[in-house]
């Protein structure tokens, strides 16, 4: 009995190491998918986009297996610091603010914001230029931290929202004036599209490092060094061998790095 017993337990202390050692091999990686290029939800309900092959590449080259949970952008850090995700790949600008909260991989590419308004509209992106409009931004970005800070002041009406298909349903039906957001992401996302039609760029990029930081990155908890190198690593690798041109330029037309 009492050799039955010993057996029982080495048998499920394995089963455990196993399933412990499986659990270690999978990286949970926090998305918010209503971001194109970079997270697209298809209709069959799978992601696609810049961010999810560089991931997907990520994780390949790690031996790892992804895993991508949903969120609304302003819960991603929230969710990184509570556990619920190991990662946050999601267009994620690495600014001063964040970073006193999270840490950040090396740079994925940059992530400059420009304003999107009716054609023949002649705004720029100073509160001058808007005062008495209406700006749409996406809700937990830089963009909204931005516009709050350097217009709301000043006469502009800054209107969050809770992601960015809402706020071009609401450039588009006249309820704003411009809208506030990633470059890259406005051009691929709604430009470029049917929907985008009557849209164009209002005034130049706005790149203040202060508020966008020096690109996009992907967010770690502090205390995960050992994902974080692991991580640049293979992002290192990947630039140096071309797997990274290449899958950017499935999407881009241009250097999306950056310097």
């Amino acid at each position: 009995m009492k050799r039955m017993t010993f057996l029982t337990v080495m048998l499920f202390s394995l089963m455990t190491s196993f399933a412990q050692a499986a659990e270690d091999n999978l990286i949970r990686l926090g998305v918010e998918p209503g971001y194109a290029p970079f997270e697209i939800k298809k209709p069959d309900g799978s992601l696609a986009g810049f961010d999810i092959d560089l991931g997907k590449e990520i994780c390949l080259r790690l031996k790892a297996r992804c895993e991508w949970v949903e969120s609304d952008f302003d819960g991603l850090i929230p969710a990184l610091k509570a556990k619920k995700i190991d990662a946050i790949l999601s267009s994620m600008s690495i600014t001063p603010q964040r970073l006193e909260e999270i840490d950040f991989t090396d740079k994925l590419y940059g992530t400059p914001a420009r304003l999107v308004a009716p054609k023949g509209m002649k705004f720029q992106p100073t509160a001058k230029s808007l005062a008495g409009k209406r700006v749409g931004v996406f809700q937990g970005t830089t963009a909204e931290t931005y516009a709050k800070e350097q217009w709301a002041a000043h006469g502009v009406d800054v209107v969050a929202y809770q992601n960015q298909d809402l706020v071009y349903a609401d450039l588009m039906n006249g309820r704003l004036d411009a809208s506030f957001q990633d470059a890259v992401a406005a051009d691929d996302g709604f430009l470029k599209r049917p929907v985008g039609k009557g849209f164009a760029f209002s005034g130049p990029e706005v790149n203040d490092e202060k508020y966008f930081g020096v690109g996009a990155g992907i967010g770690v908890r502090k205390e995960d060094q050992q994902l974080k190198n692991s991580i640049n690593k293979v992002l290192a690798d990947m630039l140096a061998d071309g797997t990274y041109q290449q899958i950017a330029k499935q999407y881009f037309q241009f250097d999306i790095y950056g310097k």
